[in-house]
């Protein structure tokens, strides 16, 4: 099944939405003031795999989430997310799907294991040793 099909790594990031502190320079005496509105601005989670396939170039597809603290509001990314991420990538690329990607908790969830097991005519998975980010290319996107 795995032969001819794309290779595909996968990570999630977090990043604030809130500036960082930083240092400034002032004329002697007057101390630079900047002001930063809210005092929590949210956060914003990326999850982006990419896909290549020998002879193709490589594809990225990737999904933004933004939170803002409101109520009910998701905090970030979860299984779902990468579930339709990845539908939407073998729609779109056509063929197997051989996926690498870490332990984290909402890779291993068992809706997940479930999707993966219903799929396995198209996605493969393979789960990539614990704190071991030089074997994921995806890691430094």
């Amino acid at each position: 099944m795995a032969c001819g099909g794309w290779v595909v790594f996968e990570d999630e990031a977090g990043q604030p939405l809130t500036p960082p502190r930083a240092r400034s320079w002032g004329r002697k005496g007057c101390t630079p003031v900047v002001r930063v509105r809210g005092r929590d601005s949210g956060r914003v989670s990326m999850a982006g795999p990419t896909y290549y396939k020998a002879g193709r170039r490589s594809r990225m597809f990737y999904a933004v989430r933004e939170y803002r603290g409101r109520k009910g509001e998701p905090k970030g990314k979860g299984w779902r997310d990468l579930r339709v991420l990845l539908v939407r990538a073998h729609t779109q690329l056509g063929g197997a799907i051989v996926l690498m990607w870490d332990n984290l908790r909402m890779h291993l969830v068992e809706p997940m294991r479930q999707f993966i097991a219903d799929h396995a005519d198209w996605l493969t998975v393979f789960q990539l040793p614990s704190h071991s980010p030089d074997l994921n290319p995806q890691e430094g996107v």
